[in-house]
């Protein structure tokens, strides 16, 4: 998004060129950057510098001290959680401060779930019935959405606690394609969709998983659930919208994907991939920059 900025808006914002935005965890924390006025680029420079106190780094330099502290932070999440969560804390007050969910500047929707197991789905005043979730800072939203089980602990707001919502809306897509056309009298066939991944990987079945199964075999399934559940998301509203009117980006990794806290490897390897991909897509992505939303009205405030 930040090179999209750069190649399409002279550095300008991309928040103001699209009526509603959804993102889960990471994806919704850039999502709350956007709307609270801040450009991607400034997003992923804060990112960069402070993404290293979120997750400390554990240097490659010396594999086998790396391969130690990997197997200690392994161990350690079966029982406890494997990170503080007052850096980013720290991080997320730079980034949004004290602005308030409601004073988006673009529609949004951001999935997480509750101590009950139960579905939760922060969203802007951008319909009568959207009563709540306005009153709530961006701060609070993004540690909901992003509260990633074993990695970082549940947050408390105020009796109810919220883990991260890609165990269920990895891919938010369906969210905001559901939320337009039911907040609004809108053609289906009238909408285009970006949607933006953080890293696929393409691999076939085990045949450990084939031939013996069992716990050890599976141990990573819900990897594959999120997988299976992000394609199955863009299928869907491919047929909703019509496959041309959607575009996805993402990189498909043929080896082994990014931890998800391996600052050190994605700082490396994502900033060249994100460029390579909005070359691939030139064209198409500049659709998106055509010309400015209008801003949206807010029901409650």
């Amino acid at each position: 998004m930040a090179e999209c900025e750069r190649r399409f808006l002279d550095g300008r914002s991309a928040a103001a060129y699209f009526d509603l935005v959804t993102g889960t965890s990471t994806g919704g924390i850039i999502a709350l950057g956007l709307a609270s006025g801040l450009s991607a680029n400034e997003i992923l420079a804060r990112y960069l510098e402070q993404g290293r106190t979120v997750f400390p780094r554990i240097s490659r330099a010396h594999p086998v001290r790396h391969t130690l502290q990997r197997g200690w932070l392994w161990t350690k999440s079966w029982a406890v959680d494997r990170y503080d969560s007052a850096p980013l804390a720290r991080m997320l007050d730079d980034i949004l401060g004290d602005r308030r969910f409601g004073d988006a500047e673009v529609r949004l929707i951001v999935p997480s779930f509750d101590q009950h197991h139960e579905v939760n789905v922060f969203k802007t005043p951008h319909h009568p019935d959207y009563r709540l979730d306005w009153k709530e800072k961006m701060v609070s939203v993004a540690r909901a959405t992003s509260a990633a089980p074993t990695f970082l602990p549940v947050f408390a707001l105020g009796e109810r606690r919220f883990g991260d919502g890609g165990l269920w809306a990895n891919n938010p897509l369906m969210l905001g394609l559901v939320d337009a056309l039911a907040c609004h009298a809108v053609d289906r066939h009238r909408l285009r969709l970006l949607s933006l991944g953080c890293g696929a990987t393409s691999t076939p079945m085990s045949r450990a998983r084939v031939e013996r199964g069992g716990v050890l075999a599976w141990r990573k399934a819900l990897d594959t659930a999120m997988q299976l559940a992000s394609e199955n998301t863009l299928g869907q509203a491919g047929l909703l919208v019509g496959r041309e009117r959607l575009l996805r980006l993402d990189h498909v990794f043929t080896g082994t994907a990014i931890a998800l806290d391996d600052y050190e490897r994605a700082a490396a390897e994502l900033p060249s991939i994100a460029l390579d991909l909005v070359s691939r897509h030139e064209h198409a992505l500049s659709r998106f920059f055509d010309g400015p939303r209008p801003p949206f009205t807010r029901f409650h405030s």
